[in-house]
């Protein structure tokens, strides 16, 4: 019996373009001036302080620093540092209307469904549990938060860790083979399965031909009583 989902963003529960198109260009068009100005304010200070310890330059400087996270930008690199960082661009986005956090239609029905069985519901994602309160907070719909029992980020792991997937396990106090995983990537999916999860696929477009998993287009097409032994 499933007790608790964990879903992923990104091409999960919501269009990655919306990522890549929108949020992306928004922090690099806008980290370089929020830096500078607020650089001593103690969320960012820190956020600068652990990019420091991440690089091994305890003395790089404001520029050093912003041409370096430009370089992560480019990369893709998952850094906490960065992704701290953009998410506190991305709130002023999300509070001045600049945009909404985009949901696939068929996500907050089967949401509010899992919800009233009294299954618990979380978030996954690489991006920080700020970035994705923000998301889910000034979403589509509007705010969805209370949906949500937690959050979880880059701190308890990289997604394609088995060890993550235990030390979600352990924090929500939850049996592993009563999780289900929910995510577009099946390399993240064979980590949470190797853990104990059990784990479904969305894609949005063609089949996984690489996967092992069961794979829906909607979210609507998730069966939980499948789970059920």
């Amino acid at each position: 019996m499933i007790r608790a989902i964990i879903t992923d963003i990104e091409g999960t529960t919501s269009d990655i373009r919306f990522v890549h198109n929108v949020l992306f260009p928004y922090a690099r068009e806008n980290l370089p001036a929020f830096i500078t100005a607020f650089q001593h304010r103690e969320d960012v200070a820190q956020a600068l302080t652990d990019l420091r310890a991440e690089l091994a330059q305890p003395q790089a400087t404001v520029d050093e620093l912003i041409a370096a996270l430009f370089g992560f930008m480019d990369e893709d690199r998952k850094s906490t540092a960065l992704k701290a960082l953009q998410g506190m661009v991305w709130h002023d986005g999300y509070v001045s209307g600049s945009f909404t956090g985009h949901l696939y239609p068929d996500v907050l029905p089967a949401l509010e469904k899992w919800k009233q069985q009294d299954v618990d519901l979380y978030i996954y994602s690489s991006g920080s549990v700020a970035a994705q309160k923000l998301l889910f907070g000034y979403s589509d719909e509007g705010d969805i938060t209370s949906l949500f029992s937690g959050y979880f980020d880059t701190h308890v792991g990289a997604k394609r860790d088995v060890q993550s997937y235990r030390n979600i396990a352990a924090e929500i106090g939850l049996p592993a083979h009563e999780l289900l995983f929910l995510s577009d990537i099946h390399q993240e999916l064979d980590a949470a399965q190797d853990a104990g999860w059990n784990t479904v696929q969305l894609l949005r477009g063609e089949a996984d031909a690489e996967s092992r998993h069961r794979q829906v287009n909607r979210f609507d097409q998730i069966n939980l009583e499948l789970f059920s032994s």
